[in-house]
């Protein structure tokens, strides 16, 4: 890459994470009489074409709410688009990804003042996410354990705050959240969102199972307990129990039932019975413990000799 071409992209790239996807694609196509064929400066001009009509958009949206959920809308489409090239321009990722989380910590946080709690705490997991994904994880962790004390039992929260944690190298921590999250809702667990490697890992490796969609993350926290990664765990008060005990009665019966079984329930199934088996552990009731195995057996025999070996 010769001088005037590095100069450029790096001018380029300071604009993009501003998010001001106009003038660095402008910067960009001045470099482009220096450097026809260089594919950073073609991969950052086509990050920049991505962006371009999403940010200018935003003026013409309705509020503050509505332009901070754009954003995220489109960096999941941003993700898909990424998935599909041979290789990622890193420098320009990274830049793209501090001016879109920037510019949406932006609306969301003049949105704090929210006084309802449920609103707040999902405004706080929002402005947690940005602050997450611009590297700032005290502040994030700070918004999203706030959101919890707000709004308890939300997946989404928990995961994130889980990956901050893992991101910041307190695995236990985040282990806790990670099984806790999948446990409490797997729908609503963002894996788009989520960057932490003991996460990804999970994520990738499951993946290659051929599993896609919400299947996967049905299955993510299964093969989180049979691959070692959820493995703190955490006391059950007894009404906990009590409701487990009655989510598998209502599972098991779905599951007789042809017209009701689909292709999700076998691994939910499985992370329950998985949870059961953890208590009835701490209370010794090994002849409860023998009856959930071979419920697992009969429902994945691949499964039972993972999680028995």
């Amino acid at each position: 890459m010769n001088i005037q071409t590095e100069k450029g992209l790096k001018e380029a790239l300071s604009f993009m994470e501003a998010g001001n996807f106009s003038q660095a694609r402008k910067i960009i196509q001045s470099t482009f009489e220096y450097s026809l064929d260089s594919p950073e400066v073609v991969a950052a001009s086509n990050y920049c074409n991505k962006w371009i009509d999403a940010v200018n958009r935003l003026p013409s949206l309705r509020d503050e709410s509505e332009r901070g959920e754009s954003l995220l809308t489109e960096w999941i489409s941003f993700l898909d688009y990424l998935r599909n090239q041979k290789e990622i321009y890193q420098p320009a990722y990274y830049a793209t990804c501090r001016g879109i989380f920037s510019l949406a910590l932006q609306n969301f946080s003049r949105l704090l003042d929210e006084r309802s709690p449920v609103q707040k705490a999902d405004i706080l997991r929002k402005t947690g996410l940005c602050y997450k994904k611009l590297g700032e994880f005290e502040n994030a962790k700070m918004c999203l354990s706030e959101a919890n004390s707000l709004h308890g039992g939300r997946a989404d929260v928990l995961a994130d705050l889980a990956d901050c944690y893992a991101l910041c190298g307190e695995d236990k921590a985040a282990k806790v959240l990670f099984r806790e999250a999948f446990f409490i809702d797997f729908k609503d667990v963002h894996l788009e969102f989520l960057d932490s490697e003991l996460i990804r890992c999970l994520v990738e490796k499951t993946e290659k199972k051929g599993f896609s969609g919400e299947e996967l993350n049905a299955w993510i926290p299964v093969y989180g307990v049979l691959w070692g990664v959820f493995t703190i765990k955490r006391a059950m008060r007894p009404q906990e129990v009590g409701k487990l005990r009655q989510e598998i009665y209502a599972m098991e019966n779905e599951q007789k039932d042809p017209s009701r079984a689909s292709r999700l329930l076998v691994p939910r199934l499985i992370y329950k019975y998985f949870w059961l088996i953890d208590y009835c552990q701490t209370t010794n009731d090994s002849q409860m413990i023998n009856e959930i195995l071979l419920k697992i057996k009969i429902l994945d025999t691949n499964v039972y000799n993972m999680y028995v070996k």
